[in-house]
């Protein structure tokens, strides 16, 4: 039986176990409780300290042009948001996550004004960070998705920077996981908090940096719409995140 063979079937039996998405955010030492679809609703739904929208399901969402995949589903705001410098870290806490394979994005969106009135299907979003093939081969390689887990049941945690140059406002800021273990069936798994971010900037993204959710993921893209154990990717040692490219800052000053 091939490595790549054990793999798959492997995905398979994973493929509900492993569902998830973030449950809380640290700043600066700081716990900020996001939505939890563990949790009955009536006791976090209107919450003074709840900063992630809502999400009421594990599941993933598979179809890219779904409105889900912008903030999950149902994506309804919060009411309150994560104080935060740009240039500070933050990181997003994960219990239970254990696929290996995909792409790890995180992007934010400019709400001009309060994040709480957003339509996040409407954003500009733009990248600041993106993970993926660290090393090997795209079907038997070492992910950044695998090499977060935590397999000892703690929580995996996933830490990135705000660009340290932005203007200052209300943002969104999304977390996804694309899970690419089943071929030609791509997952998705986002997340949405409120942040308000502090500091002296003046940069934004310019255009060749933002792009719609839904819309910047396509079927059509070879690198989503994908079986890594083919022998097209088997012996592939790249692999190429589409989208957009990361800004990280002094890249368009308004």
């Amino acid at each position: 039986m091939s490595l790549a063979w054990f793999l798959f079937t492997a995905a398979l039996a994973y493929t509900v176990s492993a569902h998830g998405g973030v449950s809380n955010y640290t700043v600066d030492g700081t716990w900020y409780r996001g939505y939890s679809p563990y949790d009955p609703p009536e006791w976090q739904d209107g919450q003074s300290w709840l900063i992630g929208r809502k999400w009421t399901s594990i599941n993933p969402v598979f179809q890219p042009d779904n409105i889900s995949v912008a903030c999950n589903a149902p994506g309804n705001p919060a009411p309150a948001s994560i104080p935060i410098n740009a240039g500070d870290n933050i990181t997003a806490v994960y219990y239970y996550w254990l696929h290996t394979v995909g792409p790890m994005i995180v992007w934010m969106a400019d709400c001009h004004g309060p994040c709480s009135d957003f339509n996040a299907t409407e954003g500009d979003w733009f990248k600041i960070a993106q993970e993926g093939l660290i090393s090997g081969t795209v079907t038997e390689g070492t992910w950044y998705q695998r090499q977060f887990q935590e397999w000892d049941g703690s929580a995996s945690l996933w830490p990135e920077t705000i660009p340290a140059t932005l203007k200052p406002g209300n943002y969104l800021i999304r977390h996804e996981i694309i899970a690419l273990h089943i071929a030609n069936k791509p997952q998705w798994y986002p997340e949405c908090a409120h942040l308000v971010v502090s500091g002296n900037g003046t940069d934004v993204p310019g255009e060749e940096y933002l792009a719609k959710i839904p819309g910047v993921w396509s079927l059509n893209q070879p690198e989503i719409n994908i079986d890594i154990y083919s022998d097209a990717w088997i012996n592939q040692t790249t692999y190429n995140i589409p989208g957009p490219p990361v800004w990280r800052g002094n890249s368009v000053t308004s």
